[in-house]
């Protein structure tokens, strides 16, 4: 499916036909550049690799700024790969923008949610703690509580929902609606949240 690099910009929301306040994501999606088209022939498979904001070039490797100069653009920070489902054929150096969406299209959208850190297992798995404060219970009221059997198997199995790092997994969101498509300004507007802080990069796939 045809995609492109985004950055989430932040939420707003729009009224809609029916009057409807609808909350929805502003996404700066693009302009990308093809910086390498891969064939059966030579790669084995066919894609599109894109790239997405600009980097330093003294940040740069060099053999990714030769990379990056055979596509005749400036190094970029973010590329992802793209199976080669674009409506029209794309050649190294061209530029990818947002107008590869319309308005009423169902999109996917993936990013990295938000890092939370080692959090225990009430936030999260949503145990429900102990109880209550009664009968001698000191200090219990967020903890895991009992969680394994006596002689057998004298151990905890394995996969147990336990305290943890928790955030900061590539999460993807299926099925949201575009609805606005600003080509002037990148931006796309997509129906209700999506996964990642402000300023994250995102991938939009049609």
């Amino acid at each position: 499916m045809p995609g492109i690099i985004g950055k989430k910009v932040g939420m707003t929301s729009v009224f809609g036909d029916d009057g409807k306040n609808i909350p929805c994501t502003v996404i700066e999606a693009g302009p990308c550049v093809v910086t390498q088209v891969k064939s059966v022939e030579i790669d084995g498979y066919e894609a599109i690799q894109l790239a997405y904001d600009d980097k330093k070039e003294k940040n740069t490797s060099k053999s990714l700024l030769c990379h990056f100069k055979k596509a005749g653009t400036t190094p970029k920070k973010k590329l992802v790969e793209f199976p080669n489902d674009f409506d029209r054929e794309l050649t190294l150096g061209e530029a990818v923008t947002v107008d590869l969406f319309s308005e009423g299209e169902w999109v996917d959208v993936v990013g990295i949610s938000k890092g939370k850190g080692f959090q225990g297992v009430v936030r999260r798995h949503g145990f429900g703690g102990v109880g209550g404060q009664t009968h001698g219970q000191h200090n219990r009221g967020r903890a895991p509580g009992s969680m394994g059997a006596s002689s057998y198997p004298s151990r905890v199995f394995k996969g147990k929902k336990l305290a943890g790092r928790m955030g900061g997994d590539r999460v993807k969101v299926v099925n949201l609606r575009v609805l606005k498509v600003i080509p002037e300004n990148n931006l796309l507007l997509v129906k209700g949240s999506i996964p990642g802080a402000k300023g994250s990069y995102l991938i939009i796939e049609g």
